[in-house]
């Protein structure tokens, strides 16, 4: 008789190569949140192009593991989940505390960094949703639906210029507004478009 158990497997032993590409992305992500941390706790504008600077390595990480995946032929439902955790981390919650740290913090600022956050989680668990009913009937997946989460990339990178330039704070380009008591910064709205962007229907071919 077959024990319905799962079998334990050993964690490092199931990794593949491309899975520690991946881990990379997280580590890069949770650089890029330490270092956003320590702008928050000594005012240093450096660390935030640190931080913007890690984002863009985790994008690094990012493209390899799939490149990697593909040369060796080596992919796994496993790696997937890995590959979302980690981008949650570098390309969701990184950036948006970078909004936060350059001056996004109106009550209406945090309600929408939130929300960026919960519109790319929610496209990451939508892809592998997709990907696992596409792999199954075709074998591959031909598109993205919405726009990758790493996209935010570009947001990062000007809150890097902003830092770089001092417009920091009060000094956030654009201002702020003052709606029934709250405040919002217009700039924040960028963070509204991407997650828009993100759990939208647009096809997007995939590589």
């Amino acid at each position: 008789m077959t024990d319905p158990r799962p079998k334990p497997f050993s964690m490092i032993r199931e990794f593949h190569l491309a899975d520690w590409f991946t881990l990379g992305n997280a580590v890069c992500g949770t650089g890029a949140l330490f270092s956003t941390m320590t702008f928050l706790a000594n005012g240093a504008a450096l660390h935030l192009e640190i931080a913007a600077a890690l984002i863009l390595a985790a994008l690094v990480f990012d493209v390899l593991d799939g490149r990697i995946a593909r040369w060796r032929q080596q992919s796994s439902a496993m790696g997937r989940e890995l590959d979302s955790l980690a981008d949650v981390i570098s390309f969701g919650v990184a950036p948006a505390m970078m909004g936060y740290a350059c001056g996004m913090r109106g009550l209406y600022d945090r309600v929408i960094l939130a929300y960026f956050v919960a519109c790319g989680v929610s496209r990451l668990a939508r892809y592998n949703v997709t990907a696992e009913a596409y792999a199954a009937a075709t074998g591959k997946v031909r598109w993205f639906e919405g726009t990758p989460i790493p996209t935010s990339i570009v947001i990062a990178a000007l809150l890097a210029a902003a830092a770089s330039a001092g417009a920091l704070g009060d000094d956030l380009w654009f201002g702020a507004l003052h709606l029934a008591g709250y405040t919002l910064h217009p700039l924040t709205l960028l963070f509204a478009a991407s997650g828009t962007l993100m759990i939208s229907r647009i096809r997007i071919p995939k590589p």
